[in-house]
């Protein structure tokens, strides 16, 4: 799947000090029709985006200038284009930290390219909707009506918990993101309750068993293991 029309290509910024990574990626993203520019370290990165604004940014988290989460931080600050992260396998506690400071999206060392594209996508068609839209969203046989708080599988209504409902409301809008389980509990169940796990573990199996039809082949749901929860795209 090619990026947008040649007349206008989608901008990404490439933040990595990497040399091989940044050739790799331009190489990569230039071949899918994006156009791309790299920094090598933070300060620079953060330098290029200020005098250009970019449609998508990648970010490594590990600069040899700066934090990557400050520059992550900073880069919020005055600009809301989508950031995908690179971060180090198993680097559970970066993953969460970079989500909850701003993140749309991340990808861990070594990836697969085409992952890093999938990636970027969805955050691209994430940013394009813009957060005023309610959507219809559809998933198989589910249905979710946001603007009408209607939720129908198979066309039958599915009753909800007004929990519940909020807990699935939170999913869709940010539909192909990953949610930590702090974000989620905060936004939920407020800031005193960020740490119950438990509370949230049964309120995603309720939704599972309400609301999944085949959970195996395509499950509705998707844990990412050790930092939250992703709801599929429709």
């Amino acid at each position: 799947m090619k990026a947008p029309s040649p007349q206008k290509p989608v901008s990404v910024l490439i933040i990595d000090d990497e040399p091989q990574i940044q050739r790799l990626l331009t190489i990569a993203l230039e071949a899918q029709g994006y156009a791309v520019n790299s920094a090598g370290t933070g300060q620079a990165g953060m330098a290029m985006a200020a005098q250009q604004s970019r449609d998508l940014i990648i970010l490594d988290l590990g600069l040899p200038d700066t934090n990557g989460l400050l520059v992550l931080r900073q880069l919020r600050e005055w600009t809301q284009s989508p950031i995908v992260v690179l971060t180090v396998l198993d680097g559970t506690a970066e993953k969460i930290e970079a989500l909850d400071s701003g993140a749309d999206d991340y990808v861990t060392k070594p990836f697969h390219t085409e992952e890093l594209l999938a990636r970027m996508r969805a955050a691209l068609r994430r940013s394009d909707k813009g957060p005023a839209a309610e959507p219809v969203f559809h998933f198989g046989k589910l249905e979710v009506d946001l603007a009408h708080r209607r939720v129908t599988r198979e066309g039958e209504p599915v009753k909800l918990t007004a929990k519940e409902y909020a807990l699935l409301r939170l999913f869709v809008q940010h539909r192909g993101k990953v949610l930590t389980h702090r974000q989620i509990l905060r936004e939920i169940w407020g800031p005193n309750h960020e740490h119950d796990m438990r509370s949230l573990r049964v309120y995603i199996l309720r939704l599972r068993e309400k609301l999944e039809t085949d959970p195996l082949a395509s499950p509705l749901f998707q844990t990412e293991v050790g930092v939250g929860y992703r709801l599929a795209e429709s």
